[in-house]
């Protein structure tokens, strides 16, 4: 059976029952994917790699998740994520506050991202007047064909209002109110299905590296890289 078929039974599996007893009962099962999922992992941080050198020294556990969730503060006890996610964010790895690539694997969910999430708020504020200054590079990334055709959904976790410092009545406010900056194309599951899909998320990589870049460079910059 395709891995990546498999992968996706295992998840849609694991989401109707999330309880230790089923899990251990398919360990095995588990970690064929696991082994998978860090081949995976590894094949697209090669295809990073050529657009973005610093990808070539990260390794698939500096990219990966584990599939147990931490339940101590969640209202939810269920102990297994049912999503895999791949995150080549070079050079730290992803637990780096830069932009990086990440591979969202999730039945009839499927996405890939460019960007970052969940930043301290005087590095979203630098972030926003970087994009108000320069808007008409900014546009010129996301407002491209090639870049539209892909990534269909622009920012996260907006604020409602213009944000402190950014006239309300700018032409372009809804680019700045996110306080997550993400750029993200929802995948179906045939698309991941099939065929080399590192090779497949290649033109995504390429348009990812471009919205990437101009966000680094403020988050470079705030951390002193």
């Amino acid at each position: 059976m395709d891995m990546m078929r498999k992968t996706l039974g295992f998840l849609r599996s694991l989401r109707r029952h999330n309880d230790r007893e089923w899990f251990n009962a398919h360990k095995e099962e588990y970690l064929q994917i696991k082994a998978y999922v860090d081949e995976l992992a590894a094949r697209l941080i090669a295809e990073v790699a050529k657009v973005d050198s610093r990808a070539s020294g990260l390794t698939p556990v500096d990219c990966t998740y584990r599939i147990y969730r931490d339940t101590r503060f969640s209202p939810d006890k269920t102990p297994y994520k049912t999503h895999i996610g791949i995150f080549i964010n070079p050079p730290g790895g992803k637990k780096s506050m830069t932009c990086g690539y990440y591979l969202h694997i999730e039945p009839d969910n499927c996405m890939f991202a460019a960007g970052t999430i969940c930043l301290p708020s005087p590095l979203v504020k630098a972030i926003r007047k970087s994009i108000y200054d320069e808007i008409d590079e900014f546009r010129s990334i996301v407002e491209d064909e090639d870049f539209r055709k892909l990534f269909t959904n622009l920012g996260a976790n907006p604020v409602k209002t213009a944000p402190q410092g950014i006239p309300r009545d700018w032409e372009f406010i809804e680019y700045v109110k996110p306080r997550d900056f993400l750029a993200d194309a929802p995948l179906t599951d045939d698309f991941l299905l099939g065929g080399d899909l590192a090779e497949k998320l290649a033109p995504y990589i390429a348009q990812a590296k471009r919205f990437n870049d101009f966000i680094n460079y403020t988050i470079e910059e705030y951390m002193g890289l």
